[in-house]
């Protein structure tokens, strides 16, 4: 056997007892740790180790017999050396391959959210047969539940559907619910298609429905001991006895944009107080338009968003209020803000009474931006800044056209029945918020009598609409401000149904309190106006703004801190 090269640098030889510590990667560099690695190799040994650590090799350092015989006592040294590995990627596979989830799915969840059979990821879904028989007593009518319910429909006969021959089909095997294009359901969706022998508490009546669902729950659990089965329901009530009975249940959780409504994204962020210390070596600034920019690199960037707004206040300094308008890699260029506190620059005789409302008014007279939301408690000023902007930008700027004034006719009590008149008409009980605004907009012309205050009044109504949510489908808004009032009464899906109806160079304004959500199954959580500021933030052309103190009255501002 030839002899292995000589070696060119110091400290380059191996030696021999190198081949018993298989875990050291450099044992040449590190001969005073091989005998600490000794142990640690032997332990990943098979028991019997006829090779691993003879007795001979360990003595002498190296002759040049040595360096003959090294490759040769290598190669069965090593080959343990590699067996660990095996083991750690069979245990990954083996907790991937487990058992997974069953859920059994109330009719409600499905009612809720027709899409809910796709949205359990690599679990399977169990539907029980008297959830079917619920879907079929609500797929009549023209309400949100039964249009959710028929397309639940459409889902379950296109997955019935793609098994082909249903002679052939094995109900035991369930049906792949990625079958009909939903990559992301890893799951098979499984029926009822047997008796289910159950004994619930005699308390309970046995022909309920939901009593039935419990005792499906209960006889899988029997059934399938391996396995975790869950009820899944919107039903508090039902969830309440299941887990009396020991049966673990669980909400619908994947209609909630967030868990906690304190996460909603802000808008503002408050700049640290050594924040030109740390960035202002490296800060680049130029002035352009009457505004003066700031690129800043830093820490910070990674935390910022497209239209958020920061601020610096410290005693003795000049306030800084700006905007981040870009942001490159590791840098963000940051705006000064135009200041609309002062009476000269005044939105419609409007001024901004606190540092958000000085922000929301830069956002809404901003042409960039096609999508904004306001959300604050009650007297923040949202709907009057939001009315000032619009009239201002229509009536003076001839931006747009004309203003377009929806929302959600959700009553805080008992509905009153139906209303006389045309849409308008029909409307314009829930509006009293709109004519209270321009009221206070009306009342800052003082200047042009009486006669003019009424001719103003005429044109400013003459460019306002006011529009039902009924009939929004199909539409197509082309250069007009549209403001969604109370949006937070909005589902995600109504929300999606609005915002796509704008056209080109159109303005849409949400505006709303989570605080006061009056549609029943809604949270803030899951309100359409949470969706959409979720969505949105850092979109280059929308942006969000919470308004946090009220400007309406010091009873409003305390009823609001302590009722």
């Amino acid at each position: 056997m030839p002899l292995p090269k000589p070696p060119a640098k110091r400290g380059t030889i191996l030696d021999p007892s190198a081949f018993d510590a298989q875990a050291a990667p450099k044992p040449a560099k590190r001969t005073l740790k091989s005998s600490a690695d000794e142990p640690a190799a032997l332990e990943l040994q098979p028991p019997p180790p006829p090779a691993a650590a003879p007795p001979v090799v360990k003595p002498t350092p190296a002759p040049v017999a040595a360096k003959v015989s090294a490759p040769v006592v290598a190669q069965p040294a090593r080959a343990p050396a590699a067996r660990p590995a095996p083991p750690k990627a069979a245990r990954t596979r083996s907790a991937r391959t487990g058992p997974a989830k069953l859920f059994v799915l109330d009719t409600n969840v499905l009612m809720h959210d027709p899409m809910s059979l796709f949205r359990f990821e690599e679990h399977d879904v169990y539907l029980p047969m008297i959830t079917l028989e619920e879907l079929d007593g609500h797929k009549k009518g023209m309400s949100e539940v039964s249009r959710n319910v028929r397309q639940v429909s459409r889902e379950l006969d296109a997955l019935a559907t793609s098994q082909g021959d249903s002679s052939k089909f094995d109900p035991s095997a369930g049906i792949p619910l990625a079958r009909t294009g939903h990559r992301d359901a890893g799951g098979k969706l499984f029926f009822q298609t047997t008796f289910v022998d159950f004994k619930l508490p005699d308390g309970l009546p046995q022909g309920k429905a939901d009593n039935q669902i419990l005792g499906v729950v209960q006889a899988l659990r029997g059934q399938q001991p391996e396995r975790e089965i869950v009820l899944v329901s919107k039903d508090i009530n039902m969830r309440i006895k299941a887990r009396a009975l020991g049966l673990p249940a669980e909400d619908y959780f994947n209609d909630k944009t967030l868990e906690d409504g304190d996460l909603l994204y802000t808008g503002v962020m408050a700049l640290p107080a050594d924040f030109w210390e740390r960035h202002g070596k490296t800060m680049e600034s130029w002035q352009q338009g009457g505004s003066t920019f700031y690129r800043i690199s830093g820490p910070l960037v990674p935390s910022l968003m497209i239209n958020q707004f920061v601020y610096l206040e410290s005693p003795g300094n000049a306030p800084l209020y700006a905007r981040v308008t870009e942001i490159t890699g590791k840098s963000a260029v940051l705006k000064t803000l135009k200041d609309y506190t002062h009476a000269k620059q005044s939105v419609w005789g409007v001024v901004a009474r606190n540092r958000e409302q000085n922000f929301a008014l830069n956002l809404l007279m901003d042409p960039d931006c096609d999508f904004i939301t306001l959300t604050g408690t009650a007297g923040t000023g949202k709907t009057l800044m939001t009315l000032a902007a619009a009239l201002s930008q229509v009536l003076d700027e001839r931006r747009y056209t004309e203003i377009i004034v929806t929302r959600v006719t959700v009553p805080v009590g008992e509905d009153i029945g139906f209303l006389p008149g045309n849409e308008e008409e029909k409307m314009s009980p829930w509006m009293g918020a709109l004519d209270d605004n321009l009221e206070v907009l009306a009342r800052g012309e003082t200047g042009a009598g009486e006669w003019g205050r009424a001719a103003t009044n005429d044109l400013v109504r003459s460019k306002i609409k006011i529009k039902s949510l009924n009939f929004m489908r199909g539409r197509t808004f082309l250069n007009k401000i549209v403001i969604i009032d109370e949006a937070q009464n909005l589902t995600p899906k109504q929300m999606k149904t609005l915002i796509t109806r704008a056209g080109p160079g159109t303005k849409i304004i949400c505006l709303g309190n989570l605080a006061q959500i009056d549609t029943p199954y809604l949270t803030e959580g899951s309100s359409g106006l949470t969706f959409a500021v979720d969505r949105f933030k850092g979109w280059p052309h929308a942006g969000h703004i919470t308004l946090a103190r009220g400007e309406r009255s010091r009873l409003a501002d305390f009823a609001s801190e302590v009722l």
